[in-house]
């Protein structure tokens, strides 16, 4: 984290704005009391190291980013979030990314990481238990056809059966809900690849079928596309934003949930500048939707 506020050109600016603007408002305490009080002995060296040393703190408080920013939308009347923390605490319903295989393999890390959204999603909540993991999914996607079958000689492990892209399989637990989107293709060779078209239709599948089970209730996610999918041309910080621009660009249209938060991983948090977020978050609000994730790159080129 400090690495990345270092090489931050925002948190430079806001520590050097709050630095001077402090300065400058307590440079003039002195002036005034000596206004007041013409004869009084001022220690001058003392009073502007005090004064530099106070001016500094106050930049480095104002400049500090926060590990939660929310924002309120007016249209639409929603609010997302975006914090530093652990998916799995969120009492929310929650959004786990999976593949169009809906594989939940996690033996030797050979098909899925444990250590992945969908691997913990797998020993926290299904406390390990895949076959009745596997028994929610093909129960839920019963009347959903595949898209193609593979042969067990072309694919010899994983599941067989693929299905479009933006695919959700929504799973039900006490009561919470879980809306799990295929946004990524389990490849033969166990390499899951997505691309931001396949991120952006999906993103509009989930929003409508959040739509249709989440009763507008709180909804969380993680920053889908930033591991197991390789987008490697998108950083997690264009993915927020993505993320962002799609819930609010669909909300406007049909209301989602009123409260959307997005949860970066501890481990990842060098990886975002929440200070450059907390100042472009609300940039999204004015941003017209497009249906391409093309379009949605060059429009934040242009932001």
């Amino acid at each position: 984290m400090r690495l990345n506020l270092l090489t931050s050109r925002r948190w430079w600016q806001k520590l050097t704005s709050g630095i001077v603007v402090s300065f400058g408002i307590l440079a003039t305490l002195p002036q005034l009391y000596l206004a007041l009080w013409p004869q009084a002995d001022v220690p001058r060296g003392s009073v502007l190291v005090a004064i530099a040393a106070t001016s500094i703190a106050t930049g480095l408080i104002r400049a500090h980013p926060k590990t939660s920013i929310t924002r309120d939308f007016e249209r639409p009347q929603v609010s997302v979030t975006v914090k530093i923390g652990d998916l799995f605490d969120e009492a929310s319903h929650l959004v786990i990314g999976f593949n169009d295989t809906f594989d939940t393999d996690t033996t030797d890390d050979l098909i899925i990481s444990r250590s992945s959204v969908q691997g913990q999603f797998l020993e926290r909540i299904y406390e390990g238990d895949r076959r009745r993991l596997n028994t929610d999914i093909r129960v839920t996607l019963s009347e959903t056809s595949p898209a193609i079958s593979e042969s067990p000689s072309d694919k010899p492990h994983g599941k067989l059966d693929r299905y479009k892209i933006g695919t959700v399989a929504v799973l039900r637990k006490s009561s919470k809900i879980f809306f799990c989107i295929a946004y990524g293709r389990m490849q033969n060779n166990l390499v899951v690849r997505s691309s931001a078209d396949d991120l952006w239709r999906s993103l509009d599948h989930l929003w409508e079928s959040v739509d249709a089970s989440g009763r507008r209730e709180p909804v969380a996610m993680p920053v889908v596309g930033s591991e197991m999918a390789r987008i490697n041309h998108l950083d997690r910080e264009v993915l927020l934003r993505m993320i962002l621009l799609s819930f609010v660009a669909h909300s406007r249209q049909s209301p989602v949930t009123k409260e959307l938060t997005i949860a970066i991983h501890p481990k990842d948090a060098h990886l975002v500048d929440m200070l450059a977020l907390q100042s472009e978050i609300g940039e999204v609000a004015v941003v017209r939707r497009s249906r391409r994730a093309g379009n949605w790159l060059a429009c934040r080129r242009s932001c």
